[in-house]
């Protein structure tokens, strides 16, 4: 069923073409444009079908029913500034940042129907070549709205990223930022931090335990190094605390106290139980 007869997706990277391919998929766009600073991308992804045609210039969301703003954050902010007189009055615009607090601060102060969104769907691996219209199945969407945000645009907020296979949970901008933290910029950071202390002549010796721990530190490293700082506060609260808990297990080796490293490890293993 098409919800929107034109929807414009701004940055055709990974989410940016998945949800191109997506939306054509599952026919709930009439035609969907996508603009990137990068042209390859842009036509790779007319070639394989996440887009029905290319932008020319931002003046293409003028007669939008939909934006979406899949960029760097810093990117976002900047492009919202520069596109919030050209929308149409009822014209809903979505972003798909990792972090929310400076977005939703600054959207939704130029954009009356903005809405903040975090797909958590993503992948250590870059670029359009690895986009998957299926990747927000069975995922999770956090939707950040404000107290003036408007009802009818979040309720097709909503029911967009519910009919792309998502579950969507709703929470202020600050609390995404906080859990956020906690979920995932800390195991990123970790995970750089725990690569970069193996020396190259251990790598060859390793072990599939160390590939599945690190996996992530194959992300980009530019998107990357921009989430941590957009969210530096909670971020350096979220370390603090992974700091107290490797103290904590060191302590109880200096001592060779047999009991607290079991408790510690099998307190570990109940909680990623949790996980599933």
């Amino acid at each position: 069923m098409k919800m929107f007869n034109k929807v414009v997706i701004i940055g055709t990277g990974l989410i940016g073409g998945s949800l191109g391919l997506a939306l054509r998929k599952q026919r709930l766009a009439g035609w969907v444009i996508g603009l990137s600073r990068h042209q390859k991308n842009a036509r790779f992804a007319k070639k394989i079908g996440a887009i029905d045609s290319i932008g020319a210039s931002l003046e293409v969301v003028a007669d939008a029913d939909l934006v979406i703003l899949a960029t760097p954050i810093n990117t976002i902010i900047d492009l919202a500034s520069r596109i919030a007189k050209k929308l149409k009055k009822d014209c809903i615009v979505i972003d798909v940042g990792s972090t929310k607090e400076r977005i939703v601060s600054k959207l939704s102060a130029l954009i009356p129907n903005f809405l903040g969104c975090h797909p958590l769907a993503g992948s250590e691996k870059k670029g359009i070549a690895n986009l998957d219209g299926s990747i927000f199945k069975g995922s999770l969407c956090i939707i950040t709205p404000t107290v003036k945000t408007n009802h009818h645009a979040l309720n097709k907020v909503k029911l967009l990223w519910k009919k792309l296979g998502a579950g969507v949970v709703i929470l202020s901008a600050k609390k995404h930022d906080f859990v956020l933290a906690l979920t995932s910029h800390l195991p990123h950071a970790v995970a750089f931090s725990l690569i970069s202390s193996i020396p190259d002549q251990c790598l060859g010796l390793s072990s599939s335990g160390l590939r599945d721990t690190t996996r992530i530190s194959s992300s980009d490293a530019h998107l990357w190094s921009e989430i941590f700082l957009s969210n530096r506060s909670n971020l350096l609260t979220a370390l603090a605390i992974f700091q107290t808990k490797l103290t904590i297990l060191k302590l109880a080796l200096e001592s060779k106290n047999k009991r607290q490293l079991t408790k510690i490890l099998l307190l570990a293993n109940k909680k990623r139980e949790k996980l599933g």
